[in-house]
């Protein structure tokens, strides 16, 4: 049950991809603080365990299956959180899905395919619910940015997501710059290496030169999803009502320093 004091009190927050990792940390954590989580992913089970465990909790949390890809159904999905919900007070737009590959390697339908997965599932959301967080007055909006978008990698060929991820950050500065005349602030969560299920099958496998990545971040190991989601929640919560435009890192300091 949420406390007398909890920091999103009131507030409405859209949250996509809550059925694992990041997204699943964040609906848990913001509904714990008192929100009410409006929530979707592809992996329909998923969701309804997020969900379930959120009125567990003593939360209140709605969830569904939504292709963030397909305009038409983002588009009806913030159309029908409106009418059901009211204006949005926060939208965590969290869910994506990469292919990493070197430039020798990259073939145009996986470039396509990332620009898809990790930009149009960005996009999509921010401009089918921006009016409904116009209508709420004082609202947030937070990205996922990465490392990936401010450096580049000699162990991890990902041309594509370093693309994309770069020009989330740089979409966070210009709706910044949109959404302040409308109460609007806009910020982003750049996290580093964090340790999740897709992680885990990828990029900390054993036999994937990232593996051992640990050993060259300051703080000496890997991120946990709950982490990213603390940050995410400062950023959206009154809490910082003079901060946006920013590019919080959350990387254990990997980013500023030289590998090694």
């Amino acid at each position: 049950m949420p406390s007398s004091d909890a920091r999103l009190a009131g507030k409405t927050a859209v949250i996509t991809g809550i059925a694992g990792g990041q997204g699943r940390a964040a609906a848990l954590l913001f509904a714990e603080q008192g929100a009410r989580i409006i929530g979707c992913d592809l992996q329909d089970e998923g969701v309804r365990s997020t969900v379930e465990e959120i009125h567990q909790n003593g939360g209140e949390a709605f969830g569904r299956a939504v292709d963030l890809t397909d305009e038409d159904a983002v588009r009806f999905w913030a159309a029908d959180t409106a009418a059901e919900h009211g204006p949005v007070h926060i939208l965590y737009a969290n869910a994506a899905a990469t292919r990493f590959a070197p430039i020798a390697e990259l073939e145009f339908s996986d470039w396509r395919w990332n620009l898809e997965h990790e930009l149009d599932v960005v996009f999509l959301p921010v401009r089918h619910f921006w009016a409904s967080l116009v209508a709420a007055d004082r609202s947030a909006i937070v990205l996922v940015g990465s490392t990936a978008g401010v450096t580049g990698s000699v162990t991890n060929g990902r041309l594509a997501h370093t693309a994309t991820k770069g020009a989330v950050v740089a979409m966070t500065k210009q709706l910044a710059a949109e959404g302040a005349p409308h109460g609007i602030r806009v910020n982003a969560v750049s996290p580093g290496m964090i340790r999740t299920p897709a992680t885990e099958s990828d990029l900390l496998a054993a036999e994937h030169p990232m593996a051992r990545i640990a050993e060259h971040i300051p703080m000496g190991r890997i991120g946990a999803p709950e982490e990213v989601a603390r940050c995410a929640l400062f950023l959206a919560s009154d809490e910082a009502s003079y901060v946006t435009g920013a590019n919080l890192m959350v990387d254990g300091g990997w980013s500023a320093v030289l590998p090694g």
